[in-house]
This record gives C-alpha cells, structure tokens and sequence, in this order.
C-alpha cells in the first residue's frame, strides 16, 4: 500500500497506544524514485521463529521460498487519478465515480474548493483529444471530500495524473529524476482490474521473468483513500478501519488447498485473505484492523514494503511477526541503507 503520515504527526496525542509503534527515520531513507530495475529492490529475511535477519535483493526470492509457497497477489490497476487544476490552483485526488460525471475527491488546499466553486483542468499537453475540462463542487462531506460535477465525460488517461504519495510530490522539487516514467513504474506488471488511488506497493518489485519462476495467483483490493489517513481515536477504539473493496475470483479455493504456505505480497493481501470466512468467489468490503495481538488464520509468509512509523500497514506487520522483531528489524533496515516507503526496499517474513 502506498502511506502519506508526517512523522510529527500529533496521533499519538489522540491515540496514546500507538507511541509503542514509532521509530526514528532519517529523511534520507525515504524513497523517491524506484529502482531502474524492479527487482534490484533491496529484500530483508527475517525469521520469526529463531529471530534471524539476514539480507538479499527480489531477485533471490525464488531461492528464499519452500517448495509448495504459493505467492498472493493483489492485481488492483492505480487509476491516474492526480488532477492538478488550473483554475483555482490546486491538487484533487478522484476517489470514486459516484454515479456519471460525479466524482468524489480530496482536494488541496480544501479551502480553494468550497462548494459551488467552479474548476478548470487542462490535459497533459503530450496527450491527444480535449485539452480543457471544468468541473463544479457540488458538495462537501463530513472529512471534507468534495462531489464534483463534470461538465462532460473525460479520460483519465489524459487529465489524470498517478497518484503519487505527497511525500513524493513534496520533496521531488529540485531533485533530478531517472529516465522512468510514474505511468509505469507506479504500477504493478501485473495490475488488471482498475480502481485504487494508491499503488499495492510490495507488487511493485516483480518482474514479468521473476514471476515465471515462482507459483501465484491473485486477488484484488482496490487501495482507498483511508491509506493516507493517520489512524483515530474512533478506528481504534472500533477495532476497524476504513473500507476497501476486494474480490477473490473463481478457482483461488482449490489452488490454496494443495498450497504449503501462503505468502502474502503486501498488507493488501493480507487484510483479505484474513477478512473472509473462505476463500470462494466473492466481493465485498473489507474494514478489518490486523492489529496487535491477532492471529493470522492463513498467511503463512508476508513480503511487505518498509512502513511509516504509527500507521496500521506497521501496526499489521508487527501484528504478524511482533513489535519486538520488527523494531529490531526496522532500526537495522536503518542503519544498512535500506529504503522506506512506497518506492523503497521491502522485506520477507518467514
């Protein structure tokens, strides 16, 4: 999953419980740019039974596996859904097609959209057909998301933007980027079902060559808004946090009964294999909080992205290995170099 918290940020003051899952990070260990090559990603092993770290690169996963691992993967397509707007300047995240042309979004700053305000878009100049677009805010919801009402239908291939993480946006000023382009690379090899304003992150390292060598199957869920949300005092009082769609497809029953272990790729995955009572085809909505203390029924393994400190995708992964490991794990992550967040390094739980 793709995070946006400020390491200042005052949850703790809210939310007392979550000062035991912090950690010191160097702004320099914050990804940027992705790796030119996907699976040259930095991979840490680490051992929940004898508390061993050790450290390798996605390459070597195949070696790093059991026979009869079963790789789960959540093919969820990011939708460009970034639209910087011309008029009045500012920066909207599209998060659901309510009905035709009535979008839900977040916008920033909130304070230059208010309701009955009217907005104009301009289309990437390198992309052919409409070059402008307008929109009117046509309500405001209780956190603050704003309905907008299009003037006509539009692609999103052509105003949209990937939604990038702001921290990315933020802190890129200045900086000299790689040849690679975020339509690609803020996306996994795999993704299909289109829906997610933010990228399933721990995919983001496979290769179409790595994945030929390793057993898998997928699931989908799509990434909401709620990932770039600190958590609050009402999450966790409920023990629940915001929903996401997912979908389990036909067959994936058959194919885990005849697994040895599930791996989990990202906390994505996890919160749906651990939300369902089995895995027949279906879908729905998942609000599940994998929290400390909670038992994982059927991931067997997680490879997970290195995490922000006090968010629930840390809170899930210290859940599935323990707080203790994890900031023993985390402060070594530190002190080698690895890179955090979305376009960073990741790790194996075995």
């Amino acid at each position: 999953m793709s995070e946006e918290r400020s390491a200042a940020t005052p949850a703790d003051r809210l939310v007392p419980e979550l000062a035991a899952f912090s950690f010191d990070l160097p702004e320099e260990r914050i990804a940027l740019f992705p790796t030119p090559d996907r699976a040259d990603a930095r991979l840490m092993l680490v051992d929940r039974q004898s508390g061993a770290i050790a450290h390798h690169r996605i390459r070597d996963l195949p070696g790093l596996l059991a026979p009869g691992d079963l790789l789960v993967l959540n093919d969820s397509r990011v939708i460009p859904a970034f639209l910087p707007c011309a008029e009045p300047p500012l920066s909207l995240l599209l998060l659901e097609e309510r009905e035709p042309l009535l979008w839900k979004a977040l916008a920033e700053p909130a304070r230059r959209a208010p309701l009955g305000r009217s907005l104009l878009f301009v289309a990437d100049p390198g992309r052919p057909g409409e070059k402008r677009l307008e929109a009117e805010v046509v309500g405001v919801g209780p956190r603050g998301e704003r309905l907008l009402r299009f003037a006509q239908p539009f692609s999103l291939e052509r105003f949209g933007r990937p939604p990038l993480p702001p921290y990315i946006r933020k802190r890129r000023s200045g900086s000299s980027p790689p040849p690679l382009s975020d339509r690609e690379r803020y996306q996994t090899v795999f993704a299909r079902s289109p829906g997610s304003v933010a990228a399933p992150t721990a995919g983001l390292h496979f290769t179409p060559e790595l994945l030929a060598h390793l057993p898998h199957v997928f699931v989908t869920l799509h990434v909401g808004p709620g990932t770039f949300r600190p958590i609050g005092p009402e999450e966790w009082q409920a023990g629940r946090l915001h929903p996401e769609r997912f979908a389990i497809p036909a067959g994936l029953e058959e194919v885990v009964q005849n697994a040895r272990r599930l791996v989990a790729v990202g906390t994505t995955v996890a919160r749906v294999l651990e939300s369902v009572p089995d895995l027949r085809p279906r879908s729905g909505t998942t609000d599940l909080f994998l929290r400390p203390p909670c038992a994982f029924r059927r991931t067997g393994s997680l490879l997970t992205n290195f995490h922000l400190p006090r968010s629930s995708l840390f809170l899930l992964v210290c859940a599935f290995a323990g707080l203790d490991l994890i900031q023993e794990a985390y402060r070594e992550a530190v002190a080698d170099g690895y890179r955090f967040y979305s376009y960073g390094d990741a790790m194996l739980i075995l």
